[in-house]
């Protein structure tokens, strides 16, 4: 069975590629490189012993999609990935998110619809709750309104993909939200390759860790938390992608009740920025140097998931530590480092 991969070289794409494959699936990856490496198809292979197809294809060109299409009508499922995610840079550059978010989202729903029959996967996130009234955040809680373009444009995909389903009874989707994917394969084969300063906080703490970063900011130690540091849920990625391989078999086996879903993808647990600092600590043996600074805007003071819906519906649960998350996280930043 063939399924394409938008973005599927880049961080969880490429898992998401890795896990697919595992399960015998033929996959096609669509991806510009414009935030990713074609190198990343030989971390796949490796893992896999399987290369997939690649198209270095820019999806906000829709002719190009339209031809994509035509040549791989066989193609039974899609998994979206491809996006612009900096927060800070979609406030700096709102066209461009919007653009690359939400153009591409439309061409890829169109060529889709003219299908008998699709099945579509979107990389959502837990952006669109904000900064949720109760924890952990239930599917149910409230959409806030976005403190970022970035954020917008999952809410917006979101609603358009919904909207899509409600017309078109032979498309089925499901929207996964996303807490805070960390760490890289167990075989330090791929992982996350931020180009630039990294936007997360676990590339930065490795980065700092092998003396690529002099230090490590941590923005307000005043929140109403544990230890006066934001809450964040931090899921392995390997866990994450997995989540999209059980949905995707959901709706190739039309075992989804309706046919727009919505899941949190987590692991049910927060974890202040100090306890993750402790956990890298204590999977490299190294003191991290770090600072407390002031707060940063548009920083929320916890977030984390609850995972009932996805653990009882999908049959799906992470599995790994954030100890565990964290050794492959450091294991993939000597690799590349050395």
């Amino acid at each position: 069975m063939k399924v394409l991969v938008t973005g599927g070289l880049g961080f969880i794409g490429s898992h998401t590629v890795v896990e697919l494959q595992n399960e015998g699936f033929e996959v096609v990856i669509i991806d510009d490189c414009s935030n990713s490496s074609e190198k990343v198809l030989e971390g796949i292979t490796a893992i896999t012993g399987k290369s997939p197809l690649f198209e270095k294809l820019d999806l906000k060109e829709k002719s190009l999609v339209e031809d994509f299409f035509k040549r791989h009508h066989d193609i039974e499922g899609v998994i979206h990935f491809a996006a612009s995610k900096a927060v800070g840079e979609s406030v700096d550059k709102p066209l461009l998110y919007y653009e690359n978010n939400i153009g591409t989202l439309v061409y890829l729903l169109k060529e889709l619809s003219k299908k008998d029959r699709s099945s579509f996967i979107f990389s959502s996130s837990c952006t669109v709750y904000g900064q949720a009234d109760k924890m952990p955040i239930t599917e149910d809680a409230p959409v806030k309104e976005a403190e970022s373009p970035y954020g917008n444009t999952k809410q917006m995909g979101e609603e358009i993909i919904r909207d899509t389903c409600k017309v078109t009874p032979n498309l089925n989707a499901i929207a996964l939200r996303y807490f805070n994917p960390m760490g890289a394969h167990p075989s330090a084969e791929i992982g996350e390759l931020p180009i630039g300063i990294p936007q997360n906080l676990v590339p930065f703490i490795t980065q700092t860790g092998v003396g690529l970063r002099e230090e490590l900011s941590v923005f307000g130690d005043d929140y109403p938390t544990r230890d006066g540091t934001c809450v964040r849920d931090y899921i392995y990625v390997v866990d994450l992608a997995k989540a999209h391989v059980v949905a995707l078999q959901r709706l190739l086996a039309k075992k989804n009740k309706a046919n727009y879903e919505v899941f949190n993808v987590g692991t049910g647990k927060g974890s202040t920025v100090l306890e993750v600092i402790k956990s890298f600590e204590k999977v490299s043996g190294k003191k991290l140097k770090y600072k407390i600074v002031a707060r940063r805007p548009g920083d929320i003071t916890a977030a984390y998931a609850d995972t009932t819906l996805a653990n009882e519906e999908l049959g799906w649960k992470s599995q790994y530590t954030l100890d565990e998350a964290m050794k492959s996280a450091w294991d993939w930043e000597q690799k590349i480092r050395n």
